[in-house]
């Protein structure tokens, strides 16, 4: 939790969070990831300095174990202070047991943010999906919260302006953007209505540009012309010599190297990788996601 000091921007961790949108498709299934593609509405989750704390967050944090799927079980909130935002304990259950940051009493709005983060652990953890390692795996919590319909909430509650900050989660505001573009280009709904924070709306803006780039890299027929002759150059390059090539930075495509010529590439969707022959134009469909993509190999 960032409270008053720097926010990180830009994209440090976005092949990380590539890996865990790869990871949610294929631990979950197509169909299980398509069932969420009705996000947590405002109103579900709005929390106003009138309402009484406790029931308040009792009823938040019921909204956000309903919205994973998770057991209907007694939820609890405690508050104490801590240098994180919260905790929560992964026990067999049935009972949930989430400790917030004392701050959340006087910042009522944050705390179904702080509560879509801390359920989702126990999403991922019934799942039995982690990644090695504390900092990948608050990621992936992250982008699973983002990319499953709750994590929105994490993004609005960054604020920033000359003299204050405020940021929630182990993402930049730009990398919740770019999941949350991923997601709406995926099922086809615009959460930028629902942001309360400019910055949150600003970085969304940017996450979109961003994840408009990964539908526009050959050989996917969307791509620009300076990429198109890239793609030209390595695909030559590979026909003559009959080696593996890797495709210059940033395109994320490879040839084989064998004959006939195979290239693989990352789906803009899922980012399994898939591998088609190099024979002009051919339309390809991802076997996790189901996405259709029209290529020119």
């Amino acid at each position: 939790m960032a409270d008053g000091g720097p926010v990180e921007h830009g994209y440090p961790h976005l092949d990380m969070v590539r890996s865990a949108i790869t990871a949610l498709y294929r631990r979950l299934s197509y169909h299980t990831v398509n069932s969420f593609d009705t996000s947590v509405v405002p109103a579900d989750v709005a929390f106003c300095d009138q309402d009484d704390l406790h029931l308040g967050v009792q009823r938040v944090a019921r909204e956000i174990v309903r919205h994973y799927r998770l057991p209907d079980a007694r939820m609890i909130v405690s508050f104490r202070e801590m240098e994180h935002a919260a905790n929560v304990e992964l026990a067999a259950g049935p009972e949930y047991f989430i400790e917030l940051n004392n701050r959340f009493r006087n910042h009522r709005r944050d705390i179904g943010a702080a509560l879509a983060h801390e359920v989702m652990h126990i999403y991922l953890h019934r799942l039995d999906l982690s990644f090695p390692g504390t900092r990948d795996n608050e990621i992936l919590t992250d982008t699973a919260a983002a990319y499953l319909g709750a994590g929105w909430l994490l993004l609005d509650a960054f604020r920033e302006d000359a003299v204050s900050s405020q940021k929630l989660g182990y993402l930049t505001p730009e990398e919740f953007g770019y999941v949350l573009a991923k997601r709406a280009l995926a099922f086809g709904e615009d959460p930028s209505t629902w942001f309360t924070s400019p910055q949150a709306y600003t970085a969304y803006t940017k996450g979109m540009a961003q994840a408009r780039r990964d539908e526009q890299q050959p050989p996917l027929t969307a791509a620009g012309w300076a990429g198109r002759r890239r793609y030209a150059k390595d695909r030559r390059f590979a026909q003559d010599h009959q080696v593996p090539v890797p495709g210059l930075q940033p395109g994320p495509y490879s040839f084989d190297g064998r004959t006939p010529l195979r290239v693989s590439f990352p789906c803009p969707t899922c980012h399994q990788r898939i591998r088609v022959p190099v024979r002009g134009r051919v339309r390809a469909r991802c076997a996790l996601c189901r996405t259709v993509l029209e290529c020119d190999t």
